[in-house]
C-alpha cells in the first residue's frame, strides 16, 4: 500500500514539473519582455531628450544670429552719429546722402528719437539736398516738438520756412509753430497763426488741421 502511494506521488510530480516548468520560462520570458520595454522606453527617453536639445540650440543660435542682426542696424544706425568735426567721406556722394537720410527716418519710426535727431541734423550739416534738407529740418522740428523742446522746435520750423519758402511742408510749418504757441499758452497767438495758415493755404491739408483747432478753441 506504501508503495502504491509513492507510485502515485513520483507520477504526479513528473507530471507537475514540466508544467512548473513551464510556468517558470513564461515568466522569466515576460520578465524579459518587459525589460526590454522599459530599455526601449528609456532609449525613447534619452532620444527625446536629444532632439529637444537640439531644438533648443537651434532655435538659441536662429535667436542669436536675429539679435546679432538687429544689433548690427542699430550698431549701423549708432555709427552715423559722428562727431560734428568729422564729415563723412564723399560728402555729395548720393548713396551717402540717402543712407543718412534713411537710417534718420528708420530711426524715427522706430522712436528712437535722439538717434533721429542727431542723423537729421548731421545731414543738414553735412548735406545739400533740395528736397531732403527741408524734410530734415521739418523733422528735428517734430521730433523737437515731441520732446516739448519748443524753443528749438520753433527754431527748426522757423529755418524750413526761412530758408525753402515754397517746399510743400511750409503750411505744415507754420501750422506747427501755432502748436507750439497753443503748448505755451500763448493763445492769441496760436490763433493767429491758425488763422494765417488758413488764410495762406486754403487748399492745403494744414489749412483744415488749423481749422479743426480754430473750432475747438472758440
Amino acid at each position: 500500500m506504501k508503495i502504491k502511494s509513492n507510485f502515485i506521488f513520483f507520477v504526479s510530480l513528473f507530471l507537475i514539473l514540466p508544467v512548473l516548468f513551464a510556468e517558470d520560462n513564461d515568466s522569466i520570458k515576460t520578465d524579459i519582455l518587459f525589460l526590454k520595454i522599459q530599455e526601449l522606453e528609456t532609449e525613447i527617453a534619452e532620444l527625446r531628450n536629444k532632439i529637444e536639445s537640439q531644438n533648443y540650440l537651434i532655435e538659441k543660435l536662429i535667436n542669436e544670429s536675429l539679435s546679432d542682426t538687429s544689433d548690427n542696424q542699430s550698431k549701423n544706425a549708432d555709427e552715423l552719429i559722428l562727431s560734428k568735426d568729422i564729415k563723412l567721406i564723399g560728402v555729395d556722394d548720393p548713396k551717402s546722402k540717402d543712407q543718412v537720410f534713411n537710417s534718420a527716418i528708420s530711426a524715427l519710426e522706430e522712436q528712437k528719437y535722439d538717434i533721429s535727431y542727431e542723423l537729421f541734423n548731421y545731414f543738414v550739416e553735412s548735406f545739400e539736398d533740395e528736397e531732403k534738407n527741408p524734410l530734415s529740418h521739418f523733422w528735428l522740428g517734430e521730433i523737437s516738438l515731441i520732446e516739448n523742446d519748443l524753443s528749438k522746435s520753433k527754431d527748426h520750423f522757423m529755418e524750413l520756412i526761412s530758408s525753402y519758402p515754397n517746399h510743400y511742408r511750409v503750411p505744415l510749418a507754420h501750422k506747427k509753430i501755432g502748436d507750439i504757441f497753443l503748448k505755451s499758452n500763448d493763445v492769441q497767438r496760436a490763433k493767429d497763426k491758425y488763422n494765417f495758415v488758413v488764410r495762406e493755404y486754403p487748399n492745403n491739408s494744414a489749412s483744415s488741421l488749423a481749422l479743426q483747432l480754430l473750432k475747438n478753441m472758440e
